[in-house]
């Protein structure tokens, strides 16, 4: 099994919450590798490139708009599985109808102001990523811990 990464994004309202340590702590208890960390404020190219596939949406301008108000929290994170597994701790859109235990589930109400954003695929991971972070500050490392969140014949 191959290490993936995908990209997370702590929203305005996540930022607004303080809820960006306990976001970084879910991951990191879970057994994932943070390699990048930033806060951003998106640019509204960056926004449309981020956003394309919403860009004939009645929702987009709007969407653009609060992703745009304030800094985000960009990261990138790496683990086997790492996109599934990063979407299973977010949970549902909807924050209000979201998993218990999940990042939603126990902080969100909303569908915009749902706090976090992690991408759907692999290849949305790899655009996402290369969207906020220059390939320099994606940093590849072992970590201690690989050793024990991973049986060997995992790695």
């Amino acid at each position: 099994m191959a290490f993936t990464r995908t990209a997370v994004l702590v929203k305005p309202d996540g930022l607004q919450r303080g809820l960006i340590g306990e976001i970084i702590s879910r991951f990191e208890r879970k057994g994932l590798k943070l390699v990048a960390l930033k806060m951003v404020n998106m640019t509204d190219e960056m926004l449309s490139e981020w956003y394309a596939e919403h860009k004939d949406k009645s929702f987009f301008g709007d969407l653009k708009s609060f992703m745009g108000s304030l800094p985000i929290v960009a990261m990138a994170w790496e683990g086997i599985d790492v996109v599934p597994v990063v979407r299973k701790l977010v949970g549902t859109t909807l924050g209000r109808e979201a998993e218990a235990g999940s990042i939603r589930g126990d902080f969100g109400m909303s569908q915009q102001y749902n706090l976090i954003h992690a991408s759907s695929s692999e290849s949305d991971a790899e655009r996402e990523i290369a969207i906020v972070f220059e390939k320099d500050e994606v940093l590849g490392y072992n970590s201690a811990l690989d050793g024990v969140v991973y049986a060997d014949y995992e790695r």
